[in-house]
């Protein structure tokens, strides 16, 4: 069931599987107080439904901004996560090089800088994503 919907992302639900699917929005400068505004919303709405996974997807990403408005970003969204009960977060990798390279970057920054009060990994594949998400692959 889709919760919420706006430009920059939409938020996919299944109660079933309490699994929040999630495009990572594509990060560019004039969007970046649009996209910390959102972040702000999805985490309201992780809380109000008590999300406890999460999947990124980073198929589509694409970056046109600084590595440290990137990094901003990531930050943002990990701080919103870190005020949740999230304990699972699967990122689907980009195809891009580049966007994977400034992921991979924030990733390191991010478990460097604080620790992560929940699992994040990195999947190619969103079925991947989905079988660590629901339990099935280790």
């Amino acid at each position: 069931m889709i919760l919420f919907e706006n430009s920059i992302v939409k938020l996919d639900y299944s109660p079933a599987t309490d699994i929040l699917e999630v495009a990572y929005p594509d990060l560019h400068g004039y969007l970046l107080p649009e996209i910390k505004h959102t972040i702000t919303i999805m985490m309201d709405y992780i809380k109000n439904y008590d999300v406890k996974k999460l999947l990124l997807d980073s198929t589509r990403t694409l970056i046109a901004v600084s590595e440290e408005e990137s990094r901003e970003v990531a930050m943002t969204l990990a701080a919103g996560i870190m005020t949740t009960r999230v304990g699972k977060v699967a990122r689907v990798q980009s195809p891009s090089s580049e966007v994977e390279q400034a992921a991979q970057g924030n990733i390191s920054h991010l478990k460097e800088a604080q620790q992560l009060p929940f699992e994040l990994r990195n999947f190619t594949s969103k079925t991947e994503a989905l079988a660590w998400l629901k339990g099935r692959q280790d």
